[in-house]
């Protein structure tokens, strides 16, 4: 039988881990990433009676995690420089909120490696919600210019309070779309809304659907706005384009125009399964991104069926390989 671990030792844990100079990253309830840099040398973690109880000893040596927990976790590396430690009873409890969590991870790290690979110094960021992504960026390492969107009025403004401190984070309150217009919006709680409404599928899977209130917003070309969002001081802008729009992704895309080739790589939430009336599929998608010159270097789940196991929607991250620094 397997013997969980204490929160207390898990603490003790963690607090060992990060005063040998690890960086410890919760990923979900029974999972934590564990990561160094790669110039860090060999560390042996103190044999204290906290550990000694819980069946802990560990070193990590050349990156790579060897933890001997026979009877509270179990450590998997990941390559040089991160293993995954989790208590198995806990993780299999709450398998899928891991992947998604590690998915999200990876998503970040994989773009942050493409930004700098090629030479990114204006990410626009359309669908901002809250600011979470331009946060995420930040916490990766990138430094340059965030231009972030984001239509409904009450989530705009925590979005502008976020962005506020940060000189090169400017917000724009107004949805992205084909033509220049005023549309409804379908606003729910959580990160959903859209200006399509809920499919059939989408309205069974999400109780939120069943609550939807509506406000007009208004919808800019991309093209249009683009001399205006772009700061002055970028005599050479290097875009980055970001979408996640709930099913509006090939509307802003289209409003981009004869200015897409402008634009060095990109993102958008492309879906397998349709949340929403007239969605574009995945295969769509991929289709149209391609013609104008992408190409695919990453793709990472973002949501699943817990019964099923298929994905719902997966983030898409391209490159126009020919603009490589």
């Amino acid at each position: 039988m397997t013997k969980l671990i204490s929160p207390a030792v898990r603490r003790r844990v963690r607090g060992l881990l990060e005063r040998a100079g690890f960086r410890v990253r919760r990923v979900a309830p029974g999972t934590v990433l564990v990561s160094r840099g790669e110039t860090a040398t060999k560390h042996q973690l103190p044999n204290d009676a906290a550990s000694a109880r819980s069946g802990l000893a560990a070193s990590l040596v050349d990156g790579v995690g060897e933890v001997h927990a026979p009877n509270a976790v179990k450590v998997h590396p990941l390559g040089h420089g991160a293993a995954m430690v989790e208590s198995p009873r806990a993780a299999r409890r709450h398998v899928f909120d891991i992947h998604k969590a590690l998915f999200q991870r990876m998503t970040t790290a994989h773009v942050a490696d493409q930004l700098q690979a090629y030479g990114v110094n204006c990410v626009i960021d359309v669908g901002a919600h809250k600011g979470q992504y331009a946060r995420q960026l930040r916490q990766a390492g990138y430094n340059g210019h965030i231009v972030s969107f984001e239509p409904v009025p009450e989530i705009f403004a925590h979005l502008e309070s976020k962005a506020e401190k940060d000189p090169k984070w400017t917000v724009y309150g107004c949805a992205l779309g084909r033509a220049e217009d005023t549309l409804e919006m379908n606003v729910v709680s959580g990160t959903m809304s859209s200006i399509l409404p809920p499919s059939e599928y989408g309205t069974g899977r999400y109780k939120r659907f069943r609550d939807i209130t509506s406000v007009e917003v208004p919808v800019r070309r991309l093209d249009q706005m683009l001399d205006e969002i772009i700061p002055d001081e970028l005599t050479e802008p290097r875009l980055y384009l970001k979408m996640d729009t709930q099913g509006y992704d090939l509307e802003v895309f289209a409003g981009m125009g004869e200015r897409m080739h402008e634009v060095v790589g990109m993102q958008s939430e492309v879906a397998v399964l349709q949340i929403y009336e007239g969605m574009p599929r995945l295969t769509e998608a991929i289709d149209t991104f391609e013609k104008a010159g992408f190409e695919i270097t990453g793709m990472f789940p973002v949501t699943r069926e817990a019964g099923t196991g298929r994905v719902l929607e997966f983030d898409c991250v391209l490159a126009r390989t020919e603009a490589l620094t």
